[in-house]
């Protein structure tokens, strides 16, 4: 049976560390005197608090997993999660404590996953209050919220204060691209450890796709180059046809743009993909969700206590709604960049090849392409649609239209 740090691929420094806070933790359990003892939370400085010390050191109430998308920023927090609920301490992979974690369905530790643009203050203390209360299994109350950059000013605020004074017994794990000032507010990583991970390389990649989910070694090294790191989308590319097909639309458009109309017709064309990539995605959930609440409402019923339910259930139904628009605009803005990231890698590889640079291309199968790209263009003209595509996902991030980013990208590609 693998432990739980199994599936983090690529970060050999950054397990070793959890394992041992993972111990440090089991060690601090065994020398607590009763359940209220509290972990070791003085300021984190550079590397979190000292490791030196009794039981406990090493380990810290409050923890920032930091790395490039695809790195494993949540996948390292579980698992930390599941160390820290092993009955072992070392995170086996085997009891219940590390089977439930990683399942999701520990009664001790809360996942958040943003489904819309932010996370807000409501949600945010609502959490905070249910992670004071005692374990339920006598270890640890564990928050893990993935996509931190994405709280709000007044959700940091009320998070904030729960890591100033951590309850007993309650770890918080933050995951967010890095530790800028725009991603993590600087009081709240300065009172946290930070967890850097790194991109792990394709043949790390491949490994793992051909180890754990027995895809074959050729399309394995394909999938794992093509997506540049990022384990999710590697194995999405290897196994389903759609998402082949969708990045094959992408890679097309260097081809279509022959013109401004042309390049007009591109953004249409990649923005409308994005749409319905994104429905498509969150259509089954919404449905679900809406029927589930409508049943809660007492929809179906024929009393005069259903009746009324139903009367006064316009504004619940409403705030659902609106909701599901919020993750549904989340959905696409994901999807429309993961067609960016794939297209930034054509001109990537136009650039290398414009440079004679000795690396892999990151798309193979069109590598040909970009080479006679680079050719036409020079590396000046390479680097300039390079730099456009990462703009365009700049402008998108700072909640500019996507379509108005996508039409300017496009021109840019087009003019050079």
């Amino acid at each position: 049976m693998a432990d739980v740090f199994a599936d983090l691929v690529g970060q050999d420094e950054a397990v070793a560390t959890l394992r041992r806070a993972a111990a440090s933790a089991a060690a601090l359990l065994r020398a607590s005197a009763g359940p209220e003892t509290r972990v070791a939370d003085g300021p984190a400085g550079p590397d979190g608090p000292e490791e030196a010390g009794g039981p406990g050191a090493g380990m810290t109430h409050a923890w920032i997993f930091t790395g490039p998308p695809g790195s494993g920023r949540s996948v390292a927090a579980r698992a930390f999660a599941a160390a820290l609920q092993c009955a072992h301490g070392t995170g086996c992979g085997a009891c219940p404590g590390c089977h439930t974690t990683l399942a999701g369905t520990h009664a001790d530790v809360r996942l958040v996953v943003p489904e819309g643009l932010s996370i807000g203050v409501g949600e945010m203390r609502a959490l905070v209050l249910r992670a004071a209360s005692t374990p339920s299994g006598g270890r640890w109350q564990v928050v893990i919220i993935s996509d931190a950059d994405r709280l709000t000013e007044a959700a940091g605020n009320a998070l904030l204060k729960a890591i100033e004074e951590p309850p007993p017994r309650t770890v918080f794990l933050l995951c967010a691209p890095s530790t800028h000032p725009d991603d993590v507010s600087v009081t709240i990583r300065s009172r946290c450890r930070i967890v850097p991970l790194r991109q792990p390389s394709a043949d790390a990649v491949a490994e793992v796709l051909v180890r754990r989910d027995g895809i074959a070694p050729d399309t394995a090294d394909w999938a794992a180059a093509a997506a540049q790191g990022h384990v999710g989308r590697a194995r999405r590319l290897a196994r389903d046809p759609e998402a082949r097909q969708r990045r094959d639309a992408v890679l097309a458009v260097p081809r279509r743009l022959t013109g401004v109309g042309a390049a007009f017709d591109a953004a249409a064309a990649l923005i409308e993909a994005a749409e319905a990539e994104a429905a498509a995605s969150v259509a089954e959930l919404d449905e679900a969700e809406r029927a589930a609440l409508q049943t809660a409402l007492g929809a179906g019923g024929t009393g005069r206590g259903a009746t009324a339910a139903m009367r006064g259930s316009a504004g619940q139904l409403k705030d659902l709604e609106k909701r599901q628009k919020s993750r549904a605009t989340r959905a696409q803005r994901d999807a429309l960049d993961r067609a960016l990231v794939d297209l930034a890698g054509f001109y990537r590889d136009a650039l290398a090849s414009a440079l004679r640079a000795p690396v892999a291309p990151v798309h193979t199968d069109t590598a040909a392409l970009a080479e006679a790209g680079a050719q036409r263009w020079a590396a000046e003209g390479a680097l300039r649609r390079l730099e456009a595509v990462l703009e365009c996902r700049v402008a998108i991030e700072a909640n500019v239209k996507p379509r108005i980013a996508v039409e300017a990208m496009m021109l840019a590609l087009w003019k050079g």
